[in-house]
């Protein structure tokens, strides 16, 4: 009896965990608005009742979703980039694995957080506040790692820290943007060519 009870748990877990990969995936191309219990069961061949087992209320499932995509944002772009020895080397793996991630379609609709954040930005409540939320982590880590590299002398100590990160993810944004509209690597290239440029001025005779 307790080994079917895990088993049971242990597929529910499994379950929840699809329905929320589906349910992001989602949320790039008919946004998280559009996000619903019969959308979502329509998706993933399930039934509505079945589906509201996992989630009790719309809201319930994009604050679900919306962590979700924070979590594999972790795992792919984040965690990784954490291995860089030096400052200024994490926050070039940061931008490098936020291109390609985006390049990678691990969403159809591009980034997560740009697709939910600028679809939410105007209005209020839990669900909006946790999408700002993921824009505002990641600008956090950038300013951070400047700093961080400012102090290790590899980043010009002049530059506003705040500013360089608004620029380099602008950059970020725009190519992201751009792939999702026209499917065409350049635009990546492009926002690379465009951080490199930035990086430069910021790092000349810095190291």
């Amino acid at each position: 009896m307790v080994e079917t009870t895990r088993k049971r748990r242990s597929d529910g877990e499994k379950s929840r965990k699809a329905i929320l990969s589906e349910a992001a995936q989602l949320a790039t191309v008919e946004g998280i608005n559009g996000l619903s219990i019969g959308r979502l069961a329509d998706a993933v061949g399930m039934s509505k009742s079945g589906l509201f087992a996992h989630f009790g209320s719309k809201e319930d499932l994009q604050l679900a979703t919306i962590e979700t995509a924070r979590a594999l944002f972790h795992e792919l772009v984040i965690e990784p980039a954490l291995v860089g020895t030096t400052a200024l080397g994490r926050l070039r793996l940061l931008i490098e694995l936020f291109l390609r991630h985006v390049e990678d379609k691990v969403y159809p609709g591009g980034c997560f957080y740009v697709s939910v954040g600028a679809e939410l930005g105007a209005q209020s409540g839990p669900v909006r506040d946790q999408a700002v939320a993921l824009s505002a982590e990641w600008m956090r880590l950038v300013v951070s790692t400047i700093r961080e590299a400012q102090a290790e002398g590899h980043i010009d100590a002049a530059e506003d820290a705040e500013q360089l990160a608004f620029e380099l993810t602008g950059y970020l944004l725009l190519g992201n943007t751009q792939f999702v509209a026209t499917q065409d690597s350049a635009a990546i290239e492009r926002a690379r060519h465009a951080v490199e440029g930035r990086l430069a001025a910021a790092t000349r005779d810095f190291g």
